[in-house]
């Protein structure tokens, strides 16, 4: 079962441990479908079958007609692109579970392993990609196929929950000592991994998870905004971030007439923080609108501008060749962008057939946090020497 039916699921923990009052209010909020979980949810399926395969838990037919299904209900997301991920990722889980048996011989290996986490968390259960068990250290592996945010496996309390539950399923047959937790995002090629004592694991999650997971099972506790707001359903209407938000507008700068750097620095970070919070808002209000009828003090809905469009792109063409046009005029040929083939084709063949033939220019600088992982350009005069 999916933890996302879960009222405190593993996915959502960072959120609702940061900030307890929000699983309350989202409760009047629906789950709305995103084509990225579904998406993922078509990834996850492939992965758990093409793993089964080569475990030898099914056999060659039983695998071809799982996977011809799976095709049939997401067609929209099938591409070579997206199996040659899928595959990147049982590579290395494969890869995992031999080093695994090459010290503990009789190493285990579960797939889609629902765990219950419910000693620490009310009713909490969720479903963890892949758990192995060798030679004293459990360890939890997530497949995560997005490609916006790189995700990491330090102090991830999704992960740390599945450990908890995985923990204690398996505590009474293997003396768990470690727990070693990873991270695979095939799209952005990076694979994060963690690892703690067992001690560790189990003080977090009395100490740190169980008081705040009661407090947020019964809607009690006080707000928290931060970047844990991107992801709750309730990011528009929540009147703590919205004064958390606001009170950019309450800085006491030194200066009178104008902004030292220093000021400008925290102004840039948190106009950021401001435009996406009104982003939120708005998007929220064009949907209530739109979807649902309401109406928002100030506001209307009116018809927007339009861009003109043919009718039948055939019907055109041939109007346009019976005068006499040639097609040379008429179309345009344009190869496909280099996401789009590597889609079509798959990136291994891409890289192998014209991946000589691609270059990529030096980005333009970015001004970005001091947080960003990324290097420094240290001076001006390497910056107008690049470009």
């Amino acid at each position: 079962m999916p933890d996302v039916h879960a009222k405190l699921s593993a996915s959502g923990a960072k959120r609702w441990l940061s900030c307890p009052p929000s699983v309350k209010l989202e409760e009047e909020f629906n789950e709305e479908p995103s084509i990225y979980a579904e998406e993922g949810t078509y990834a996850h399926a492939l992965a758990e079958i093409k793993l089964r395969l080569a475990l030898g838990q099914i056999k060659k037919k039983e695998y071809e007609k799982l996977v011809r299904a799976l095709e049939k209900e997401y067609e929209n997301f099938h591409n070579q692109s997206l199996v040659e991920y899928v595959e990147a990722y049982v590579g290395k889980v494969q890869e995992f579970f031999a080093e695994a048996k090459a010290h503990t011989s009789d190493a285990v290996i579960e797939l889609e392993q629902r765990v219950d986490f419910s000693r620490w968390v009310p009713e909490g259960f969720g479903t963890s990609d892949v758990v192995i068990i060798a030679e004293g250290v459990l360890h939890i592996i997530d497949l995560k196929f997005g490609q916006g945010v790189r995700v990491d496996a330090e102090d991830n309390p999704q992960l740390k929950l599945y450990a908890l539950g995985a923990y204690e399923a398996f505590d009474m047959l293997y003396d768990i000592q470690q727990v070693k937790m990873t991270i695979i995002q095939p799209r952005l090629d990076h694979i994060s991994s963690s690892e703690l004592v067992i001690e560790d694991l189990l003080e977090w999650g009395e100490n740190y998870v169980k008081p705040r997971a009661d407090l947020a099972f019964n809607g009690e506790g006080e707000f928290a905004p931060g970047e844990h707001c991107r992801f709750c359903k309730a990011k528009a209407v929540c009147k703590a971030r919205a004064e958390k938000q606001l009170e950019l507008m309450k800085y006491n700068f030194e200066s009178p007439d104008s902004f030292t750097d220093d000021e400008l620095g925290i102004l840039l970070k948190d106009i950021g923080k401001l435009l996406d919070w009104a982003k939120d808002v708005s998007d929220y209000m064009y949907e209530q609108a739109t979807q649902h009828g309401r109406h928002f003090e100030g506001w209307k809905l009116v018809e927007g501008r339009s861009t003109r469009k043919y009718t039948d792109t055939i019907v055109v063409a041939k109007a346009l060749k019976d005068a006499g046009y040639k097609e040379a005029v008429i179309y345009e040929k344009n190869l496909l962008t280099i996401t789009a083939m590597e889609k079509v084709i798959g990136k291994k063949a891409f890289n192998e057939i014209v991946g000589h033939l691609i270059e990529k220019p030096q980005g333009k600088p970015v001004l970005v946090p001091i947080e960003d992982k990324r290097t420094e350009i240290s001076t001006v005069k390497a910056i107008k020497e690049s470009f």
